[in-house]
C-alpha cells in the first residue's frame, strides 16, 4: 500500500476503523479494529490491540511471525518496528516510521479501546495534547521488549509444542469447503444449519459481502457515517443464508461444471453492468433465472436469459428499447396467434394471462422473441433493475442492492402503470409498507422478510413477499461469490474477470474454498 501518512493521537487500524483510521481492505483475519497506535507530546508511540486482536512485534521483517506472541497490552514503537496484524499466514504487516508534530489537540479524550475498554468509556488526557502523524514505512532498531520477549519465546516453545497435541483434540477442525457430490446445478433455498454459522466461515465471507453487497448499497445511500461498514449492523439473517447457500453450492460438481458451460455468456453480462454501473452481483440473476440457458420457459410464459415476461417487451419497446415479442402462438379451444398489448402482466397470471391455461404456460412458439438474445435482453434488464436501483425511496434503505435483486422476481412497482396492474407483492409497495411498520430498519428488510421454510408454500408465511421472493436474492448472492472464484482462477486473463484476482490471493476469500480446476470439472464430466 506504500506510505501512509494519519493524523493521531490516536489512529485506529483495521478493516473498518471508522473516519480517520487506516483501513486495511482485502485482507483475511482482520477485525474491523484490529489495534490502536497513539502518539504522546514527548514523541513517543505506543501500538495496542483492541481486545483480544492478534498483534505481533518484531524489529525487522526478516522474523518467524509464528515463533512470537501476541502483545497483550501496549507496547512501545521504536523506529523502524514491524507489527503483524491478524493470525499468522493472513492479515497484514505494517512499518513504523516516526511521529511528528503537526500542531496541538486541546481539552480531547483518548478512547478506552486504546487500553482494551469497552466501548463508549474513555480516559483523561492532559489539557494540551500532541496532534501527531503516524507514518508506516521501514525498518531500523529492535525495542527493548524484543530482547526479553525473544527470551520467553525460547522457555514457551517446548510447553506450546505440547499444548498442541492436546488442542487438536479441543478444536473442532473446519472442513475444507469444495465440490464433493454431482448436488445440483441450482438450490433455489436453503435452511440456516449450525455449520453454516461457522464463525471462521461467517468472517471469510465478509470481504466479498462488503464487496459486492455493502459497498455498493453504502454508495447508493450516500451513507459513509452511517457505520453500516460495520458486520454488526448488516442484515444478519440475509448474511446467514447467503452463507448456507454458498455452502450448499460450493460442495456441487453440478454447479461449477455449468459454471464452467456459461462462462462466456456470464462474461457478457458482467461487462455490459459494468459499462452500465449497476452492481456485478446482478450478473447471478439470469443464471438464477435460466442457468443461462436461452430456450427455459417458465410455468407462467418468462422466456429466455432474463425469463421476461411477454408484457415487460411491449412497455420497453414503447420505452425505445430495441426489444421485441410477437407473434406467438398457442392451443386453447382455438388455434390463436397473440402479441403483448399490455404493460404489465395482470395480477394473479396464472389466472387472468391471455396466454395461461390451468395454470400453466400454452404458448408455443413466437415469431419475434428478443429474451432469446442475449445482448437484447441483457440490456432489457439493466433497464428494469436501474428503475428500481434508482429509487431514492429504494436507495436510502442501506439494502439497495438486494431489494433491486428482488425486484426481477417480484416486480418493481407495477401500479404506476394504472390500478388494475397494481401488485402488493412488487418491490417498493411492499417495502413502504414495511418500513411504515418498522422504521428506521430498511437494511434488514430483505432478511426480515425470509419467512417461509421453503419454496412450496404459496403464501407469504406473515412476511409481505411469496416464499418464492422470500428465498431469490441470497441465492444469486451466492452463487455470484462463488463464480467470482471459479472465473478469477480458471480464466484469469479474461477481460471481465481480471479485476476479481484479488480474491484468489492468499488475501482473498477463495482461498478458504477447494475451487476445482477446469481440468478438475472436465475429468469429471468424464467419470
Amino acid at each position: 500500500m506504500g506510505e501512509q501518512v494519519l493524523r493521531g493521537p490516536v489512529v485506529r487500524i483495521g478493516a473498518r476503523p471508522g473516519p480517520g483510521g487506516f483501513t486495511l481492505t482485502g485482507y483475511r483475519g482482520l477485525d474491523a479494529r484490529q489495534c490502536t497506535i497513539t502518539a504522546y507530546e514527548d514523541g513517543r508511540a505506543e501500538v495496542a490491540p483492541v481486545g483480544g486482536n492478534q498483534v505481533r512485534m518484531a524489529p525487522h521483517a526478516n522474523v518467524r511471525w509464528q515463533d512470537l506472541d501476541p502483545i497483550s497490552g501496549p507496547e512501545h514503537l521504536s523506529r523502524g518496528c514491524v507489527i503483524h496484524l491478524g493470525p499468522v499466514g493472513r492479515g497484514a504487516t505494517i512499518e513504523f516510521v516516526e511521529c511528528r508534530r503537526l500542531g496541538v489537540w486541546r481539552k480531547g479524550r483518548l478512547v478506552s479501546e486504546v487500553a482494551g475498554g469497552p466501548p463508549g468509556a474513555s480516559e483523561p488526557v492532559p489539557e494540551a495534547y500532541d496532534v501527531r502523524r503516524v507514518s508506516l514505512l521501514r525498518t531500523s532498531v529492535a525495542p527493548l521488549w524484543f530482547m526479553g520477549c525473544s527470551f520467553l519465546i525460547a522457555l514457551t516453545t517446548a510447553a506450546s509444542l505440547l499444548l498442541v497435541g492436546l488442542a487438536a483434540h479441543l478444536v473442532r477442525p473446519v472442513a475444507t469447503i469444495g465440490p464433493t457430490v454431482e448436488g445440483y446445478e441450482m438450490w433455489a433455498s436453503v435452511e440456516v444449519s449450525e455449520d453454516d454459522l461457522a464463525q471462521e466461515l461467517l468472517e471469510g465471507l465478509e470481504q466479498p459481502y462488503m464487496r459486492f453487497i455493502m459497498e455498493p448499497n453504502i454508495e447508493a445511500a450516500a451513507a459513509r457515517e452511517r457505520g453500516w461498514e460495520e458486520p454488526e449492523a448488516w442484515d444478519q439473517r440475509f448474511f446467514q443464508h447467503v452463507t448456507a447457500s454458498v455452502r450448499r453450492h460450493a460442495s456441487s460438481w453440478s454447479f461449477f461444471r455449468r459454471l464452467d458451460a456459461v462462462r462466456v455468456e456470464y462474461a457478457k453480462v458482467v461487462l455490459a453492468l459494468r459499462q452500465a454501473d449497476l452492481p456485478e452481483v446482478f450478473a447471478g440473476i439470469p443464471y438464477q433465472e435460466s442457468r443461462y440457458n436461452a430456450s427455459i420457459t417458465s410455468e407462467v410464459c418468462a422466456e429466455g436469459w432474463w425469463q421476461f415476461m411477454p408484457e415487460v417487451a411491449y412497455r420497453l419497446e414503447r420505452e425505445g428499447l430495441d426489444f421485441r415479442v410477437a407473434g406467438c402462438s398457442f392451443q386453447t379451444d382455438r388455434k390463436i396467434s397473440w402479441s403483448p398489448t399490455e404493460k404489465a402482466p395482470p395480477p394473479r397470471v396464472r389466472e387472468n394471462g391471455a396466454y395461461m391455461s390451468e395454470g400453466k404456460c400454452v404458448i408455443d412458439a413466437c415469431n419475434v422473441d428478443d429474451r432469446k438474445n442475449l445482448s437484447r435482453a441483457t440490456a432489457a434488464a439493466i433497464f428494469t433493475l436501474r428503475e428500481a436501483w434508482s429509487d431514492p425511496l429504494l436507495r436510502g434503505s442501506g439494502s439497495a442492492v438486494q431489494l433491486t435483486i428482488t425486484s426481477h422476481n417480484a416486480g418493481y412497482d407495477d401500479g404506476r402503470f394504472g390500478s388494475k396492474y397494481r401488485k402488493s407483492v412488487n418491490v417498493k409497495p411492499a417495502y413502504e409498507r414495511w418500513i411504515t411498520k418498522n422504521p428506521g430498519q430498511g437494511l434488514h428488510f430483505t432478511g426480515q422478510n425470509i419467512r417461509c421454510p421453503d419454496l412450496t408454500k404459496r403464501s407469504a408465511c406473515g412476511g409481505v413477499y411469496l416464499a418464492e421472493t422470500q428465498h431469490y436474492a441470497y441465492t444469486i448472492v451466492a452463487q455470484h461469490f462463488l463464480a467470482v472464484c471459479y472465473y478469477a482462477q480458471n480464466y484469469p486473463e479474461e477481460q471481465a474477470f481480471k479485476p476479481w484476482r484479488f480474491f484468489v490471493s492468499s488475501d482473498g476469500y477463495c482461498d478458504q474454498f477447494d475451487i476445482p480446476t477446469r481440468e478438475e470439472v472436465k475429468r469429471k464430466v468424464v467419470k
